[in-house]
């Protein structure tokens, strides 16, 4: 192991995947950020650390655990099969043939509207708009009424 590793991940005939953190770091921080990665302690063994429930995708969870560490800044040593940098990446989907790329192509150009035409408008025809009152309007006297008076 490289000098200034702070974690080693690995495989273990009776605990599964397993973690554990060097004299390079503190005790408590290693518990804190083990855990968080979904490891447990191992009774009876100061300072290891064994994968929750390892039947569920576990290499790929120990290995999701040793790319965040590393993301974080720690030196991680992990087993070939374990290490995301020395693993195979997982199968690239095999390119479709010409006759169905071209029937998804033009199923898109038929989803999309012509860039020649504009678009109708939907919305609701607004109200006529009041013109703003003029601010130097003069002030209009009108004279009083005259409804209940006769002439």
């Amino acid at each position: 192991m490289a000098p200034g590793t702070h974690f080693a991940f690995g495989a273990h005939p009776h605990h599964g995947f397993v973690a554990s953190a060097t004299s390079n770091m503190p005790s408590h921080l290693a518990h804190w950020f083990l855990v968080r990665e979904q490891f447990e302690p191992v009774p009876d063994q100061p300072g290891l650390f064994r994968l929750t429930e390892p039947e569920r995708n576990g290499p790929r969870r120990t290995r999701q655990a040793v790319h965040d560490l590393r993301h974080h800044g720690y030196a991680v040593h992990a087993d070939i099969a374990l290490d995301p940098a020395t693993s195979a990446s997982p199968p690239r989907p095999v390119p479709p043939n010409g006759l169905s790329e071209r029937r998804s192509r033009i199923a898109q150009a038929a989803g999309r509207s012509s860039p020649r035409r504009s678009a109708p408008t939907t919305s609701a025809p607004s109200a006529r708009p009041i013109p703003p009152k003029p601010s130097n309007a003069p002030t209009v006297h009108l004279p009083a009424s005259t409804a209940g008076r006769s002439r």
